[in-house]
């Protein structure tokens, strides 16, 4: 039953990857539906990161890692490297953490 599930997922995810650049040229989106896709891959981007760093569970995450995310996300709205912003992001938090920041 595993296998069966795991062989289903693979299967989906390379059809669905196989059909974006099958389709793109058969397939036109209006404008403000590509905006609004834009936002939205955006806004569920942020609320993910949201969910995963900030202390919405019972656990205490602390300052560390809240504080290497907003490093992270002043360096990637900087635009620097994407290698930078991970390192710079891990550094921070674990600097934190070092430092006795829990």
């Amino acid at each position: 039953m595993l296998i069966a599930g795991i062989v289903a997922l693979a299967i989906g995810t390379y059809t669905f990857r196989w059909l974006g650049p099958a389709l793109r040229s058969r397939i036109r989106f209006p404008d403000r539906a590509k905006r609004l896709l834009e936002v939205g891959a955006t806004v569920l981007l942020a609320a993910l990161v949201a969910v995963e760093t900030l202390p919405f569970t019972e656990g205490n995450v602390g300052a560390a890692l809240p504080a290497g995310v907003l490093v992270a996300g002043v360096l990637a709205w900087r635009r620097w490297p994407l290698l930078i912003v991970i390192l710079a992001a891990a550094v921070t938090t674990a600097g934190l953490r070092l430092l006795g920041v829990a």
